[in-house]
């Protein structure tokens, strides 16, 4: 198995002058500080998938990482290490690899630009096919480097050993006598070691599927094989697929492995288990997967994917700031920054998190980075959150760098030749950047021709953007603030005015569409406890921004559904925190093409709705569906730790997050030492009653009787969005990357609840 999973990864590649580049390496200068800059020797390794460097200091020859765990490769000195230990004129010569998760940069300088750029391109390719190789492909890949670490002498043989070995790596424990009853089914020629052919026996044997075999023959009756009208019935019973014969043809002539079989018009075990496994057979719905919403409302009328003290790489205290942090957001979708500004040295603004330790970045560089990936992973607009403590003279720097480096993209004047009366759609504003901050006067001022503005007016009034920096000023917060403000900034504040919150009727008499609150989380939570009905009227014309206690010094984050409910688009949460909180972020915006933002239903976009999540009045919102979930099986799920003994105890739970009257929770019995292929076949059923709002979240757990159950992975899609049938459940790490080779077995089913 082990050389076929290689020649098939090469094929995808083969011959391409990228993979040969990187599979025959050279020399990079390593990176870390003014005085460590040392020659390291970097390779691709033959898997095509783990990246190899020497470690002078040891000699040794396990320095690797995974081309998964790459996030970015950013070309020039982008990184923070980049722009402080090396000089403006080896720009050309750099490189960074950002990776997943909190590991650090690896700062990287080639020596010449013509092959940092082999580097990064060559890179950036690969990522890109192991990216799109199907479920199926990255088991093999997965199995197969543990069956590598398993080899202890990389002879290509695996004594008895070995295979106990290589089953603890695969999160399975297997008693001797069962070791050794597999060991000797598979050594044939009684060697006693296992080696080509019976490698493949012995992973056949492995990986069988049982609750897939059932399914298979159930509807390969009558030849042995599913011919087109019987995946038809599959297709139409059990997955409930708006499916023809003409996609069934379709299954068999893309995923039937074996030629003969193909020729036939059948599908074998090997090929229905190749379709179930594809990412359009998921529990996804993959029309979903594309942006398939209305982009043309007011952009008042989405949930906007939002961060919170986006420059923070880890606490608010003493962490450092990062323009990685601005970098990570943004490829995970998020469409509203958090620039917190200062005065810097050199006339240069500076963004940290003041009063605290936290390290300082470049203003520049923030905005620089922002440009470089706004428009990655979507093309709609992004909105600066500008919090602005900034003397007058940095101010119009910020103003210079804002306009040179984002040019014609930051829109500096409202769409059309009139005054607006709503918000432009998201549509309308792909590709652009928002600025949120104070103004000096109404927007309605700038279409007067007569009006006259000095260089820079005193503003007097209540700072309402950033509370939790009054606290921290402490008798400072009870006073009024005095802000001045510069021209050149507030006229670049066009759509998201920030002003104070009195009240929804002294909003609904006297605020404009494009002058927008922010609340701090326990004044948002109480105002959609108390008023939701009220709070949801004044989302249908306005934005509200949400950000968390100045009291989460840890960065911790708050529940987004309940302000969601509420029709609050901007909830802004903590980016660099791994929680529940986050994974619900993720699963909202998971859908639309992952383009941060979705559209809210229409009962919370019509100003006379009489919608209310807590008390539930009749309406268009109350679709009762009842919602029956299987758990049957999961696969190769990691270890929590990287102890070698530790074989996971799992257990899955389903959550349903939406309206209170929605919110539950249901578990399994966990499974002793078996994260291979634990199996439950465990039934629950819940009731969904407004499923437009409605979350799902599937969690695996590690049982542990005496401490809390440790994460295992998770995966949370909306409730919409859910395909019914037999799915398998992809899972997601802590940090929201998706796990290669781990994933949940179910059946979904929705019903009417009438």
């Amino acid at each position: 198995m082990g050389t076929n999973g290689v020649e098939k990864k090469k094929n995808g590649m083969e011959g391409d002058l990228d993979l040969q580049f990187l599979l025959q390496g050279g020399d990079l200068l390593k990176v870390r500080s003014p005085s460590w800059k040392k020659t390291r020797y970097f390779k691709l390794q033959e898997d095509c998938r783990t990246m190899w460097h020497e470690s002078k200091k040891t000699f040794k020859t396990n320095q690797t990482f995974s081309v998964d765990d790459i996030a970015a490769v950013r070309m020039g000195r982008q990184s923070e290490g980049l722009r402080k230990y090396t000089e403006e004129q080896v720009e050309g010569r750099c490189f960074s690899i950002m990776f997943k998760g909190r590991r650090k940069n690896l700062d990287l300088i080639a020596s010449s630009e013509e092959e940092a750029k082999q580097w990064v391109d060559s890179l950036e390719k690969i990522i890109f096919k192991i990216n799109n190789l199907n479920s199926q492909q990255k088991t093999e890949h997965w199995i197969f480097s543990c069956l590598r670490k398993a080899d202890k002498n990389k002879d290509g043989k695996m004594n008895q050993s070995d295979v106990k070995n290589f089953l603890s790596l695969i999160n399975i424990e297997v008693d001797d006598d069962y070791a050794e009853m597999l060991f000797k089914k598979c050594d044939k020629s009684k060697s006693g070691y296992l080696a080509g052919e019976e490698i493949q026996h012995f992973y056949d044997l492995l990986t069988q599927r049982e609750e897939m075999n059932v399914i298979y023959e159930e509807y390969a009756k009558t030849t042995g094989f599913i011919s087109p009208e019987n995946l038809l019935g599959f297709l139409m019973k059990e997955q409930r697929e708006k499916a023809t014969l003409a996609d069934a043809h379709k299954i068999i002539e893309k995923y039937e492995p074996d030629e003969n079989v193909k020729e036939k018009k059948l599908l074998s075990k090997d090929g229905f288990l190749m379709y179930m496994h594809h990412p359009d057979a998921l529990i996804l719905n993959s029309d979903h997967k594309v942006v398939y919403q209305d982009m043309s409302q007011p952009l008042n009328h989405y949930f906007i994917s939002s961060s919170h003290n986006t420059y923070l790489m880890e606490d608010q205290l003493k962490g450092p700031s990062s323009t990685d942090a601005y970098v990570r957001a943004l490829l995970k979708g998020c469409r509203c920054v958090e620039l917190d500004c200062w005065d810097g040295s050199d006339n240069e603004p500076v963004v940290y998190h003041g009063y605290t330790l936290t390290s300082k970045i470049l203003f520049k560089d923030v905005i620089k980075a922002i440009n470089e990936y706004a428009f990655k992973t979507s093309d709609y607009p992004v909105i600066l959150s500008l919090e602005n403590h900034c003397s007058v003279e940095q101010q119009v720097v910020m103003a210079r760098h804002m306009s040179s480096i984002l040019g014609s993209a930051l829109v500096t004047e409202p769409l059309g030749d009139s005054m607006p009366t709503k918000f432009p759609s998201p549509e309308e504003l792909k590709g652009k950047f928002l600025i949120k901050g104070k103004r000096l006067n109404k927007l309605e001022a700038s279409f007067v021709y007569e009006e006259t503005a000095s260089d820079d007016i005193d503003v007097t009034e209540e700072d309402d953007s950033k509370d939790e920096e009054e606290q921290k000023e402490g008798e400072k917060s009870k006073k009024k603030k005095k802000l001045k403000l510069t021209k050149e900034l507030s006229d670049m504040v066009i759509y998201c005015k920030s002003v104070h919150f009195h009240g929804f009727e002294d909003a609904r008499k006297n605020q404009s569409f494009y002058e927008m609150s922010s609340f701090k989380e326990g004044e948002a939570m109480r105002l959609a406890e108390e008023s939701a009905n009220a709070y949801i009227h004044h989302n249908v014309d306005k934005l509200s921004r949400i950000y968390p206690a100045g009291s989460r010094t840890d960065s911790s984050n708050y529940n987004p559904v309940p302000l969601w409910n509420a029709g609050c688009q901007i909830v802004a949460l903590n980016f660099q925190t791994t929680c529940t909180d986050m994974d619900l972020n993720q699963g909202r915006f998971l859908v639309n093409g992952k383009s941060g933002y979705i559209l809210k239903p229409a009962y919370m976009r019509d100003i006379a709705t009489e919608f209310e999540p807590i008390t539930l009045t009749r309406g268009d919102w109350l679709k009762h569906k009842t919602l029956h979930v299987m758990i049957i099986s999961a696969q190769q799920l990691p270890k929590v730790n990287k102890k070698k003994s530790s074989i996971v105890d799992p257990l899955v739970k389903v959550e349903v997050y939406g309206v209170p009257a929605d919110v539950a929770e249901k578990e399994t019995s966990p499974i002793g030492n078996n994260g291979f292929n634990p199996a439950w076949n465990e039934n629950f059923q819940f009731d969904v009653y407004v499923p437009d709002l409605a979350l799902v979240r599937f969690v695996v757990e590690d049982h542990d009787s005496v401490s809390d159950n440790e994460f295992v992975g998770q995966y949370t899609l909306p409730f919409n969005s859910l395909k019914m049938g037999y799915r398998h459940v992809p899972l997601l790490s802590k940090n929201g990357d998706l796990l290669p080779s781990a994933r949940l077995f179910v059946h979904i089913m929705v019903l009417d609840a009438e």
